[in-house]
Formats: C-alpha cells, structure tokens, sequence
C-alpha cells in the first residue's frame, strides 16, 4: 500500500469508528443540533486528549505522524476491540506495542455454539494465558478437562498447569516431553506480549514451587512454534487416537485461540461411542 493510499486508509477507519459511537456510549452528554450519528471531531480529540486542529489532518489524511501514545488514546477514545487496535496501528505504520492491561476474556455465545456444533470433533478455546476458556463435550470426553476443579487450584483449567500437575495426562501422550516444551515455547511468547499482567507471573510461581520439572524446561528459553500438527493420544478407555489439529485466532480477540481437533478414519470410528459414554456418565 502507497504512503497517500494508507493514509487515506486510516482517515477512512478513524472516521467510520467515530460514526459508530454515540456520546452515551463514550460517557459525554448528547447534545443538540446534530446533524449525523456519531461523535463530533472536537469530542473525539477531547476524549483522546490531543489538540482538535490534528486530529482534523489526521482523518484528513494530511502528512502526519501519530505517535504509539496518540495511537494508544485514539484506541481507548474510539472504544476499539484488540483487533481494531492492531489494525488501527498497522494503518499508522507503527509497532504494535504490548498491552499492559488486557481486559476481562469473554467467550460470546456464538463461540460456545460453534464449539458445540463441530462435536464430535474436539475443539476448546485458550486465553492469553492458555487457559481453557471454552470447550465442548467432544474435548472434554478425551482431554478430561473439566474433571480438575477448581477449587483445587485457581490454575486447575490452565493447560500448562495440567501439564505439569497432572501426572495421569503423561501417561496419554507419547513425547509427552516434546509436546510440553512446545506448548511451554507459546506460553512464553503469550507472556512477552503482556508484561504487566501479573497473572503470568503468579502462576509461574506457582509452577515453579510445585514442579521441578518446570523450573528445569522453564530455563531453557525455547522459542514458539506452531501448535499446528498430529496429536496422538492413549486415552484410558478408546484406546489409541490420532487428530489432526490446528488453531486458529477468535477475530475480534486475536489473543483467544481456537483448536480443533479433526479425528484420522479410524479415530473418528472411536469418538462418537466415546461421547455418548461421556454424556451417559
């Protein structure tokens, strides 16, 4: 995209978010004499405490230059969602800076029924944390993720925390050690994009008081990969599986993950007795 052509863009996105918000929505009184929905201009610069007369070229897509802290403003004036603040940054040409303060993960219904709908596929959904935030029945009948509870531990549906908590999940995954360095490779690269979440730091320690074996792959310092691949399994009543899976980003929060898990033939052969068991039980 040419320099004239991306800043035509981002005038074009700051414009339309300014359309899409009311001035209850923001806190501000309604005011009268409005002749289109929306924010006014001088609302938006107030709300972002930058001076009225920028943010004019700004949206006017003149020749200037927003800094990260200007970009970070706009993003809390404007109301955006993590994946508009991305884009809103990429339009600007400026690094995406990590979120300090990351808000509450929030599963929308839509998410839980498509979760639903891909039985008996497994599939769940992880935060930023790796937390199982969501799941179906299909995962939870062969990863057991709902029988840890949680007033065990406040970690007991983190998936790093039942890697090395749960000595029974060893016992179903052949390279049990190369798949739990791999997910502890995410977990890390997750916790470099939020450095002042201190529920990272907090269940490290945790970790690191309950598990050894943790404090020895947590020194290593292995970089991410992909999560993508064939996962085996040797789950105590179906026997030998093999999936498929991959993962993908929630679009309007890039920070939740969805995996799924797409049984081999002779797997799928095996899944639907074992849901129904499940669901019996």
């Amino acid at each position: 995209m040419q320099k004239n052509e991306q800043r035509e863009a981002l005038a074009n996105f700051l414009r339309q978010r300014r359309a899409s918000l009311s001035p209850d929505s923001v806190g501000l009184p309604p005011g009268a004499h409005r002749r289109t929905p929306g924010l006014r201009r001088e609302e938006v610069a107030y709300l972002a405490n930058i001076g009225f007369s920028w943010y004019v070229e700004l949206e006017q897509g003149r020749d200037v230059h927003p800094s990260v802290q200007v970009l970070e403003s706009l993003a809390q004036a404007l109301r955006l969602t993590p994946n508009e603040r991305r884009h809103l940054f990429l339009l600007a040409g400026q690094a995406l800076p990590p979120q300090s303060y990351p808000g509450e993960e929030m599963i929308s219904p839509a998410l839980q029924r498509l979760l639903d709908d891909l039985n008996p596929m497994p599939a769940y959904v992880l935060g930023r944390r790796l937390d199982y935030l969501a799941w179906n029945k299909a995962a939870d009948s062969v990863f057991a993720i709902s029988t840890t509870s949680a007033a065990s531990s406040p970690h007991a549906r983190n998936l790093i925390w039942q890697l090395f908590t749960r000595r029974s999940i060893r016992r179903t995954v052949p390279e049990w050690e190369r798949k739990v360095r791999g997910a502890l490779a995410e977990f890390r690269a997750a916790r470099a994009r939020y450095p002042g979440d201190a529920g990272f730091e907090e269940l490290i320690e945790e970790l690191k008081q309950v598990s050894p074996e943790f404090c020895c792959c947590w020194q290593e310092h292995e970089v991410s990969r992909s999560l993508d691949g064939r996962k085996i399994l040797e789950h105590p009543v179906a026997g030998h599986l093999e999936f498929d899976h991959v993962t993908l980003q929630v679009p309007n929060d890039p920070d939740l993950k969805i995996t799924v898990y797409t049984p081999l033939v002779e797997t799928r052969a095996k899944l639907q007795p074992l849901l129904s068991s499940f669901e019996a039980g």
